[in-house]
């Protein structure tokens, strides 16, 4: 699941804080106010979090300031190691595994977080993991992400065609190879397993997601 991208997270790994922060102009309107969604994400989640991609533990250090339980799963060694080592994460332990295979915490969880991680699965993918953790949360846990998503096929175009004129190479060969989903796919997918949700534009590409569980699924 999503593992056709290592290549990609193994680069990203030494220059990721610094393309977060703005350091690769190309990136720069899709890290906008990413401190703000990870503060937005850590806000909305609850007591118990199993986090998904957790990269270079950006999210993962705000979760743990915020006095949650944290089980933080990512597939990238490099970036595993490079999480591990930052003040505050150092006797955490980082997981390896995927949004599909993972190991499920001891304890219940009542959060399931990301940001910028669900676009590596296809539509099938994408709705067996969201079934599998409407069966892992309870009633009332809830689904917390920032991720790149599209109102419309039309929007997607327009903004492709942008990039590539933009003359953002990199840019544009993401948006066309990685599985950013239409908002209603997700919505359809979140409202057959049970989960209500609302959204916040955080910046030209990604959006806040929260779905909260509220009935078992279908």
């Amino acid at each position: 699941m999503g593992l056709e991208f290592m290549p990609i997270f193994e680069e990203w790994a030494v220059d990721y804080d610094d393309e977060v922060n703005g350091g690769n102009p190309e990136y720069q309107e899709v890290f906008a106010n990413y401190w703000q969604i990870l503060d937005e994400i850590t806000a909305a989640s609850g007591e118990v979090v199993l986090e998904f991609g957790s990269g270079t533990g950006n999210l993962t250090e705000k979760l743990v300031v915020a006095g949650k339980s944290v089980y933080p799963v990512e597939p990238s060694a490099e970036m595993r190691t490079i999480a591990a080592e930052k003040v505050g994460l150092q006797e955490l332990a980082f997981s390896a595994g995927d949004m599909e295979n993972f190991p499920v915490p001891s304890e219940t969880v009542d959060t399931i977080a990301s940001n910028l991680v669900f676009h590596h699965l296809t539509i099938e993918e994408k709705a067996r993991a969201i079934h599998r953790y409407s069966q892992l949360l309870p009633v009332g846990g809830k689904i917390v992400f920032g991720d790149t998503m599209f109102l419309s096929q039309k929007a997607y175009t327009e903004i492709l065609a942008t990039e590539k004129t933009a003359g953002r190479a990199s840019l544009a060969a993401d948006l066309e190879r990685e599985y950013y989903p239409l908002m209603s796919e997700l919505e359809e997918l979140f409202r057959i397993n049970g989960f209500q949700t609302r959204y916040q534009q955080m910046n030209r590409f990604v959006w806040l997601v929260i779905a909260e569980k509220i009935m078992e699924a279908e």
